[in-house]
């Protein structure tokens, strides 16, 4: 029988052996941040990056699949980097899905769930994502509670800061149900208040999609931004449908009223039945963003499952976007998958935390979707690429 100091030994060693393979995989991308084989039914979600003061890199994952418990304790991971990207270490383990990191006034937060279709909530961190505040009530984070057939859903998602506020895109669900039912909405607070108070929160209407448009069953996971005329919109992705269409909501100037014209809402945006971020480059005053749009030879498959390619793109106007280069590829559409990007602008880069599904020593990630890393991965002079 092995001692308990034998035992012990042997798991250390596991987890070096397991931490070593991570950041050092020759084929995958970019730099691996964490690694987790498709065995253990728990895929890797929500990634999200951001740069601290200091110039460090925050970057976070939840986990969903079967062995997750997300629905009841769900569970992020916090990692940093001290060295521009090139090597990772986890700081932290938090309650907390669908999320997405930011600073504000120099100090971190982590916004999003609670557990999946479970409360809004936000945590704020001070020494750069070791420690965090904990969600208890309405004024320690807890934004929405989630209630009896009202849940919430988002994912890592830009926070907008414009016109004297912090806005941010949500959608209200019903937990439990068939997938679906999103209705979005916006909230917002103003730059000065206190963010883990829910009461400084302003909470736009919901609007769930009218399935008689004809455009898609779903609007999901939309971006709060800043329209070339000062306006705030909500830029959706939209489920099903043809895979280049996106939808804008109208928000009011007080961030009470969302509003949808079907006439002029729906723009086209290869990709756009998967997540995206859309950002604006204060430099050129272009908007870009990363999508999954599906290259020519890939466009006889399942669109919304066909996440093996990630492109650049931008506008001028977020209503008509250019297709620049690809940024990542991979061949095989039923088991690679480079999805949910969250980025920074970083001087002629972007920097980026992609979910990740791909080749392993174990047989590789359970499909296109169920991703088993969190990579990060460097765009090189973007504003360049044609």
């Amino acid at each position: 029988m092995m001692s308990k100091r034998s035992i012990c030994l042997l798991w250390l060693g596991l987890f070096f052996s397991a931490s070593v393979f991570a950041q050092n995989s020759s084929t995958v991308p970019g730099v691996v941040i964490t690694h987790v084989p498709a065995s253990s039914k728990m895929y890797i979600g929500s990634p999200s990056i951001c740069i601290l003061p200091d110039g460090k890199y925050v970057a976070s994952h939840d986990f969903f699949g079967p062995n997750s418990q997300e629905a009841t304790h769900a569970k992020t991971e916090i990692f940093e980097s001290a060295d521009k990207g090139q090597s990772w270490k986890k700081i932290a383990e938090l309650n907390q899905f669908w999320s997405g990191l930011f600073v504000h006034k120099g100090k971190l937060y982590l916004m999003g769930t609670r557990n999946g279709e479970g409360d809004c909530v936000i945590r704020r961190s001070a020494d750069g994502g070791h420690t965090w505040t904990n969600p208890a009530d309405d004024k320690t984070g807890l934004l929405i509670p989630a209630k009896e057939g009202v849940g919430y859903h988002t994912s890592s998602m830009p926070v907008l800061n414009a016109k004297g506020k912090l806005w941010r895109g949500m959608e209200q669900v019903k937990p439990g149900g068939p997938w679906g039912g999103f209705n979005a909405f916006v909230m917002s607070v103003k730059k000065n208040k206190n963010l883990l108070y829910a009461k400084n929160w302003t909470l736009s209407n919901k609007l769930q999609m009218d399935k008689s448009f004809g455009k898609g069953t779903e609007w999901l996971e939309g971006n709060a931004v800043m329209d070339p005329d000062g306006n705030i919109v909500d830029v959706l992705r939209v489920h099903y449908g043809p895979d280049t269409i996106a939808a804008v909501i109208n928000i009011s100037k007080d961030g009470k009223k969302a509003g949808f014209n079907p006439a002029t809402g729906f723009i086209t945006l290869p990709g756009a039945s998967k997540k995206f971020n859309i950002k604006k480059d204060s430099n050129t005053n272009k908007y870009w963003t990363l999508t999954n749009a599906v290259p020519e030879e890939y466009r006889s498959g399942y669109m919304e499952r066909t996440r093996n390619t990630v492109y650049l793109l931008s506008s001028d106007d977020l209503i008509h976007w250019q297709q620049h280069g690809i940024i990542l590829q991979g061949k095989n559409v039923a088991k690679h998958g480079f999805q949910y990007l969250d980025w920074q602008f970083e001087g002629d880069d972007l920097i980026t935390a992609v979910r990740t599904a791909y080749d392993d020593e174990f047989g590789g990630a359970d499909n296109q979707h169920n991703a088993n890393y969190l990579i990060f991965y460097r765009v090189k002079d973007f504003r360049s690429i044609r």
